[in-house]
């Protein structure tokens, strides 16, 4: 399926774009540097989180970001997409204890994590603010949250990150699963970035003063998976 629409930068339009003041880190409000700049988009650089990102002006609307999403095609019982799941399921329930219980952040529309963990014997909640959007959800403490392929789509991922470690309790694990950036070069091939829906990009260093901001032990467990986890009291 072709992408959306998205109007293509002129050399004159980004010089001027590039001039002008710089939107903040939408991690931790930092100042910010050109990175790279595609056919599409522009991506600039935290110089205190270390997170790339797309100004806001470049984001899809909800409409454009929901018909995208719909031409996904994930099934709670594709044993593909399991595996690919289980890159994030399989270090995460090692770490948990028996009955613990959980919630999926971004579960889209096939919530196949919640009935991972379901079937684990773990009890599940699931949010998504466009799939399954119960606030109530996000209104209790948790042992371990879950955020596969989220964190990539959030447009304030400062206050999002937030949130969830503040619903962990003591000891409890946020799990995500998004890729992360290599170097620049790998950076101007790599796929990630022409999903026009993906607008944050997290290094190791990223997910270093994630942790360092919420008071969270950090541990990366593969290439895409970083888990979280809160003190305990």
């Amino acid at each position: 399926m072709p992408l959306p629409a998205i109007a293509f930068i002129r050399p004159a339009a980004y010089a001027a774009a590039m001039s002008a003041p710089k939107p903040p880190c939408p991690l931790c409000s930092g100042s910010a540097r050109p990175y790279h700049r595609d056919a599409r988009r522009d991506y600039l650089q935290c110089e205190s989180c270390d997170l790339i990102f797309v100004p806001p002006h470049q984001h899809l609307d909800v409409a454009a970001t929901r018909a995208f999403y719909d031409t996904h095609e994930n099934a709670l019982d594709d044993p593909g997409y399991r595996r690919f799941l289980g890159r994030l399921f399989t270090p995460l329930a090692q770490r948990l204890p028996p009955g613990a219980s959980g919630l999926d952040f971004g579960c889209g529309p096939a919530p196949a994590l919640v009935a991972m963990f379901s079937e684990a014997g773990f009890a599940m909640r699931a949010y998504d603010p466009l799939f399954a959007p119960d606030a109530t959800a996000l209104e209790q403490p948790y042992d371990f949250i879950t955020s596969s392929e989220v964190f990539e789509h959030l447009a304030e991922p400062g206050a999002e990150i937030a949130r969830l470690s503040g619903l962990l309790r003591p000891g409890g694990w946020l799990g995500v699963m998004t890729k992360r950036v290599r170097d620049r070069g790998a950076f101007a091939q790599w796929h990630y970035i022409r999903d026009p829906t993906h607008i944050c990009f997290y290094s190791d260093t990223t997910f270093r003063f994630i942790a360092n901001q919420h008071g969270l032990e950090l541990e990366l467990a593969g290439a895409d998976v970083a888990l979280l986890r809160k003190p305990a009291a």
